[in-house]
């Protein structure tokens, strides 16, 4: 069985974590780390039990003859440069979200994966979650039948408590309250709802918390999708909350609806209708990295490699979907909650 030579670009919170996934799929190992701060190789080999080399320029980190995958976890705003560099070296790469800050730099992205025809992961790792799994199951039987609300929410106080925190309030690093974080729920919602979205409403407000008081941009957003079928769904996205972590989903259907980690259902005749019945999942229920369902995403992304085909459920082209609607989003919440047609996001 083939393993494949991966590198890292970044080397903090998120990397550790992309590293440890990478090297417990089996098909894969990290073999260099690029980081704006010298490593020691050793130290690293020592830790991630095998030889690591470390480099502190792109351009020679790309021309390792023998790295066939780029891991990318660097900050939000070197996202474009690095993929596009990664792409022109002929780098399949997994990119963390968001895929970048601007939408133009997002299209610049993918022109350069398809020019170099390379396969891509992004890092909308929620769809591999055992909860999302699970949804989406239950939505492909039938059980809900024709969805035709939806709600998903994402509610995580990043604070100076939180080790983003210091890039993150910056426009230029977070960009947003849904890039910054919310991403991940309007994807799953997106996941969940199938479909085109015809347009979108948004609209957003801040917390007077000193806490958040360093933003540089509105931390709270809430979003109406109407789709083109005429369905709708709701995404809140919100970064200024003093709260536990908790990620809101709400599924109405035709036949049956879901709540979280609950269901009810008319096609399931033995069912209490009266209450709740419970799914036994494990709920999405943290914001640390340690916590997210990487393995099985990048075992996906590893298995398509061997296959020559993309990977299903979070390929960079599903990931430029819930990108665009989210630049949509954040389009029509600084136009004050007007309506924004997603042609208004060309592709």
């Amino acid at each position: 069985m083939k393993t494949y030579n991966v590198g890292v670009i970044g080397y903090g919170w998120a990397a550790t974590a992309h590293i440890a996934a990478i090297n417990s799929t089996g098909k894969a190992r990290v073999c260099s780390i690029l980081s704006s701060r010298p490593l020691d190789d050793a130290q690293l080999s020592a830790q991630y039990g095998g030889p690591v080399k470390s480099f502190t320029n792109l351009k020679a980190f790309l021309a390792q003859p023998d790295l066939e995958v780029v891991d990318i976890t660097g900050y939000p705003w070197e996202h474009s440069k690095n993929a596009i560099a990664a792409a022109n070296a002929g780098k399949h790469f997994i990119l963390e979200k968001p895929i970048a800050l601007t939408w133009k730099e997002c299209l610049a992205i993918e022109a350069a994966t398809r020019k170099n025809s390379v396969k891509t992961c992004v890092c909308f790792e929620v769809r591999y979650s055992g909860q999302f799994l699970t949804t989406k199951s239950v939505i492909d039987n039938g059980l809900l039948g024709r969805v035709h609300y939806g709600e998903v929410d994402y509610y995580h106080g990043i604070g100076p408590w939180y080790g983003q925190y210091r890039w993150n309030v910056t426009k230029k690093g977070g960009g947003s309250s849904l890039l910054s974080a919310g991403c991940h729920a309007l994807d799953a919602l997106l996941l969940c709802m199938g479909g085109e979205v015809e347009s979108v409403t948004s609209l957003n407000t801040t917390s007077t918390h000193k806490d958040f008081k360093a933003y540089e941009y509105p931390t709270t957003t809430t979003s109406l999708i109407k789709f083109k079928d005429g369905r709708v769904g709701k995404c809140a996205s919100v970064i200024d909350c003093f709260q536990p972590y908790y990620f809101h989903v709400h599924l109405v259907g035709s036949e049956g609806s879901l709540l979280d980690g609950k269901i009810h259902s008319n096609k399931i005749a033995s069912l209490n209708k009266k209450n709740w019945s419970q799914l036994s999942i494990h709920p999405i229920d943290s914001g640390d990295v340690a916590d997210h369902p990487y393995q099985t995403q990048f075992e996906a992304f590893f298995k398509a490699l061997d296959e020559g085909k993309e990977m299903p459920l979070t390929s960079l082209n599903e990931a430029l979907k819930s990108h665009r609607v989210i630049f949509a989003a954040d389009k029509s919440a600084a136009a004050g909650g007007r309506p924004v047609k997603i042609s208004e996001i060309p592709w």
